[in-house]
């Protein structure tokens, strides 16, 4: 199913179907994070080991709050500004997060920290608000291939087998740059 509609898309999410989507850079597969089926049909697509963990996805800064609780404030701000301040074609931050007992075990993989990023892409911004929260993003291709950046590609990756927001990839060139929040470790430059 393709969709143009928002509502649509979340709908699929919140019935525990994965959903192809555009954003900042790539394509996305994405998924209701507490939903662990639907976690799992994600990994059977893209042939990804559990152990490699994701990126949660928001679409505000509330959505991920309570993930920068008990960071220092220097590096909270830092965190914030990373992704309140970020130009439509600058690269987006992942940022690694101090994972708290709401982030599920599978999301983090073998990781005791979590991968979070909050976009500024519109399209992924009303997709995060109209499910309620933030969802799974890993980029739409298969373990070893390059990542989508169509919907004609993710089909061709794909196929049937999953709903497709359409819309516009974002400006930006580059998947998002990942880094340790606590050590500032660069784990994608």
């Amino acid at each position: 199913m393709i969709t143009n509609s928002i509502a649509e898309a979340a709908d699929c999410l919140k019935q525990g179907q994965v959903l192809a989507y555009p954003t900042e850079a790539v394509w996305g597969l994405g998924c209701d994070p507490f939903n662990q089926q639907a976690f799992q049909d994600i990994l059977e697509l893209k042939h990804r080991p559990v152990e490699k963990g994701v990126i949660l996805l928001a679409g505000h800064l509330e959505q991920v709050e309570h993930l920068l609780q008990n960071l220092e404030s220097n590096l909270r701000n830092q965190v914030i500004a990373s992704w309140s301040n970020r130009q439509e074609t600058e690269r987006a931050t992942t940022w690694l997060l101090p994972a708290d007992q709401h982030i599920p075990t599978w999301i983090k993989g073998q990781h005791p920290l979590v991968a979070v990023r909050v976009t500024t892409h519109p399209l992924c911004v009303e997709l995060c608000d109209s499910f309620g929260g933030f969802i799974v993003s890993t980029s739409a291709n298969p373990a070893g291939l390059t990542p989508a950046k169509s919907l004609e590609e993710a089909q061709a990756y794909f196929g049937s087998s999953l709903h497709y927001l359409d819309g516009k990839l974002g400006l930006s060139q580059e998947p998002s740059r990942i880094l340790n929040a606590l050590t500032g470790e660069v784990i994608r430059a």
